[in-house]
């Protein structure tokens, strides 16, 4: 019997063959369709090839698209498990024509598949066609040779697709396929449609029409063809049976959950089991495609969906994590087609194994709880809204869970209740916003962030997506609407745009608008933890909350600031390896051009320790290891050996990036919610370009990474090319030979100053400064050109080598002037040096001077009045 990875590479070769583009899956968070919370049919992916809005290099596609119903209309969560075909996640096979063929060829490579490549018996097929497709029922006859009555018209709008209120839409037919008069129900269109006898296996969609606002619908000039058929039914179809659950698909999953809680597979746990299978699938392809378990959105369906199928691990008797234990089963059976299984096991394995084990700790005491509660009420009462929130709040349990574990009982939940006590807590949450300050102007943000719940982060996975304008502010109020040059602040409901956190600066792109024009952001931040806010300006155009936009990051600045943030990671364990585990990071900016890195570290790097630093991190790039990303509760991670940042707020559980290179694939281990590289090779290439103090034991390392370390570097060289030039020497040789101009200069310089200072003294065989006498004392004053500061007390003192007296040097040197006067010991009783000094500084700019009776000195700004400094000492020598 073939397996699902057969019939799925089938499927797609068939259309390959057939002229087709074999275009990937998409991921299922869908980019493409801000209105989705998931990816749900094989066509979103194509949406805007479709209307037109987008053009490919290629009009005819396959796909296997995975797909999640978990939530909203295409809800299949409550009946997982207990039907034969209902599934949280599955794969949609589709062939599509972008406006080239149309029924005919659509439903000519049909009935070639299904009945030649597939095999299957063309008497046990019948087909649905919408009632007034005539066409469409005239194309089976005589393609598929079906009697009329194996086509079967149907009326309701089940068979007549359409895209929304307005745009593509147009006819259906299915294929259907008889297992059997031992299997109870009817053909579609009857009373038992419902059961298992008849299953649909393909639809295809004529898309033919194009619905208009005013109910007018007219013909599309490409008619185009869009076609679904679930892996896992058709797969069971082909080996025989209706039950999706027996394929290999879902088996082998459900083998090695009894094979671990030690059950049997179609005992007595059979649904236990099933829902087990399903909802791994579910769970893990979330998680690969960024997805990871909160309270908000995205992340809280996929709670729903692993609590749920742990809580049935739970029932099996399961006292450990048991869920994570399937993964390596699920890699090994559809990592070959889906790579991002792979690249993520470890996330999906530690976020499986995180999530319960923390429930498991909370669910025996909301279980207990339930039953208290339970056992008070009467018949068939519904649960309180309360008790329901308080197992919500408390214990972790989804509303979706506490029904489920009551449907058993025949109970319902007072939901009415539930929401009104969720709206109590909302608003004593309000009130504690209502401070001062900072948090007073948060107000704003809280309102729109109780309205539109938190901005879902695309940016792991993707740099580029559609999205829902949940609110505008322009001013600092609300606004409805923006236009062409206003400055306005935008926030979505999903966003690739990273929001500034953890010294990761903000990023900038642009939101294209529907009718034309864009707002042009230059910054993201986070507002009340998760609303990520984008600042911007409006070019052309018009913005209103509720449009449809797309959102594109600056990709090159973007990958620029991953570059710096990984490299961070990297500088510091290369700092705690060579300066020691004292060295704790003190803060970090990530700029797209370089990056700074603050430690704790009691004095400057050595040129060795920085080479060595510098050394071990380009290792770690040219070693080009994976950097990979876990989900762990914050102490489990710190255990484990991950460093939390400083400056970053941890909720219970946080993204752990691991990341090195070489034989060091784990060199590095922090608690960090930010971009990274794939690789370490992606940085390209790291260099320190200033280390230094900012606070008493604190350093600052400032760094670039890739093509800005390198252009850096490239300055550097052609400056040392340039000097050497000058000196007339090779780079090589240049620093010896600066050293050598600066001890020549240095050597001038002394003999500069002595000549100078002898001059000033007389030396030389020129005369030496006038002696005067002043009330009896002798008086030498000299002015000093080009001595400096600090030489003049060795010429006062060599001038009072001379003799009794007082003796005056003032040195001007920049402009500036020094003053210094000395007073042989025999009179200081008459002349006091410091007083003398005060009463000359004040002519040359200065205040003050200080020293001791015998000497003292001062200076000013002022050398162009030295002369007057001098007759200033004079006049106090006078008295």
């Amino acid at each position: 019997m073939p397996g699902g990875n057969e019939i799925r590479k089938a499927f797609v070769d068939f259309f390959k063959a057939n002229g087709h583009e074999h275009v990937a899956s998409s991921p299922l968070v869908p980019h493409q369709d801000p209105t989705l919370m998931f990816t749900n049919a094989g066509m979103v992916q194509f949406k805007n090839v479709f209307t037109g809005q987008e053009k490919r290099d290629y009009n005819r596609a396959v796909t296997s698209q995975k797909c999640v119903r978990a939530g909203g209309k295409h809800n299949d969560l409550d009946n997982v498990g207990y039907t034969a075909r209902h599934h949280t996640f599955f794969e949609m096979l589709g062939n599509f024509s972008f406006g080239d063929y149309f029924k005919d060829l659509a439903i000519e490579l049909a009935w070639k598949l299904v009945t030649e490549e597939f095999g299957l018996a063309k008497d046990r097929l019948l087909v649905t066609v919408y009632a007034d497709d005539d066409q469409a029922a005239e194309l089976w006859r005589s393609i598929a040779g079906l009697p009329d009555e194996r086509i079967i018209r149907i009326a309701t709008s089940d068979n007549f697709w359409s895209m929304g209120d307005t745009g593509p839409c147009g006819p259906c037919s299915e294929i259907f396929f008889d297992h059997g008069e031992g299997v109870p129900g009817g053909p579609p269109g009857s009373a038992d449609e419902d059961g298992d006898r008849f299953i649909e296996i393909w639809n295809l969609v004529f898309m033919q029409f194009d619905q208009r606002s005013d109910g007018e619908r007219i013909e599309l000039p490409r008619p185009s063809i869009d076609t679904g058929m679930g892996l896992e039914r058709v797969t069971a179809t082909l080996n025989g049976t209706h039950d999706n659950y027996a394929t290999d698909l879902l088996r082998n999953l459900i083998e090695q959950s009894a094979h671990f809680s030690n059950t049997e597979p179609d005992g007595g746990g059979a649904v236990h089991h099933r829902v087990i299978a399903d909802h791994l699938r579910a769970s893990a392809f979330l998680i690969a495609d960024g997805v990871l378990p909160s309270n908000e959105g995205r992340g809280y369906v996929l709670r729903r969906i692993m609590r749920r199928g742990m809580r049935h691990a739970h029932m099996l008797g399961c006292q450990d994590p048991h869920m994570y234990r399937l993964v390596p089963e699920l890699v090994r059976m559809m990592g070959a087609t889906f790579g991002e299984l792979v690249r993520a096991e470890a996330l999906i394995t530690e976020t499986l194994k995180l999530e319960e084990g923390r429930f498991k700790q909370t669910l025996d005491r909301g279980l207990k709880l339930l039953e208290e509660e339970t056992a008070k009420l009467g018949g068939k009462q519904a649960l309180s809204g309360e008790v329901a929130f308080r197992l919500y709040d408390t214990f972790g349990f989804p509303l979706d869970l506490t029904q489920d574990i009551l449907r058993n009982q025949g109970r319902s939940v007072d939901t009415e209740g539930f929401r009104s006590a969720m709206e109590r807590q909302r608003a004593e949450a309000r009130r504690s916003w209502a401070g001062s300050g900072e948090q007073a102007t948060e107000a704003i943000w809280f309102d729109i962030r109780e309205k539109a719940g938190a901005s879902e982060f695309l940016g792991y996975t993707s740099d580029v997506g559609e999205a829902q304008v949940q609110a505008l502010v322009a001013g600092g109020e609300p606004v409805e609407r923006a236009g062409d040059g206003d400055d306005v602040m935008v926030v979505l409901n999903q966003t690739p745009f990273y929001g500034e956190s953890g010294g990761q600066m903000g990023d900038s792109g642009e939101i294209r608008l529907a009718g034309g024009g864009v707002i042009r952001v230059s910054d993201t931040q986070k507002r009340v933890g998760d609303v990520h806010v984008h600042v911007g300006r409006v070019e052309g155009g018009e913005v209103r909350v509720g449009d449809t936009v797309t959102a594109a990051i600056d990709r090159e600045r973007r990958d620029r600031l991953r570059a710096n943030h990984s490299a961070t990671h990297l500088l510091h364990k290369a700092l705690r390896r060579r300066l020691g585990d004292h060295v704790v990071q003190k803060g970090s900016l990530v700029a797209p051009d370089r990056l700074r890195f603050d430690i704790s570290h009691p004095k400057p790097m050595t040129e060795e320790e920085r080479a060595d630093v510098e050394a071990e991190v380009n290792r770690m790039i040219r070693g080009n290891g994976e950097v990979v990303t876990r989900l762990m509760a914050p102490d489990e991670a710190v255990e484990a050996g991950a460093l939390a940042l400083f400056g970053e707020k941890y909720g219970d559980e946080v993204r752990v990036v691991s990341m090195g290179g070489g034989d060091a694939p784990e060199f590095s281990t922090e608690l960090c919610g930010g971009t990274h590289v794939r690789r370490t090779g992606d940085i390209g290439a790291f260099h320190i370009v200033g280390e230094g103090a900012v606070a008493a034991g604190v350093r600052r390392i400032e760094a670039m990474t890739g093509q800005a370390a390198l252009d850096w570097l490239g300055g550097q060289e052609q400056a040392l090319r340039t000097i050497a030039g000058a000196l007339k020497t090779t780079p090589q040789d240049a620093p010896a030979r600066v050293a050598q101009l600066v001890e020549e200069r240095r050597r001038l310089e002394r003999e500069l100053v002595e000549a100078r200072r002898k001059a000033a003294l007389g030396g030389g065989g020129q005369a030496g400064p006038a002696a005067r006498e002043i009330n009896g004392i002798r008086f030498v004053g000299q002015i000093a050109e080009g001595v400096p500061a600090k030489d003049l007390k060795g010429m006062v003192d060599a001038m009072k080598a001379g003799g009794s007296g007082v003796y005056a040097v003032v040195g001007i040197n920049d402009g500036k002037a020094a003053l210094v006067v000395g007073v042989t010991e025999d009179l200081t009783d008459r002349a006091d040096a410091v007083a003398l000094v005060r009463a000359g500084v004040g002519a040359i700019g200065g205040k003050g001077g200080g020293g001791r009776p015998d000497m003292a000195q001062g200076g000013g700004p002022d050398g162009s009045q030295a002369a007057k400094a001098l007759s200033a000492v004079e006049a106090a020598l006078a008295g």
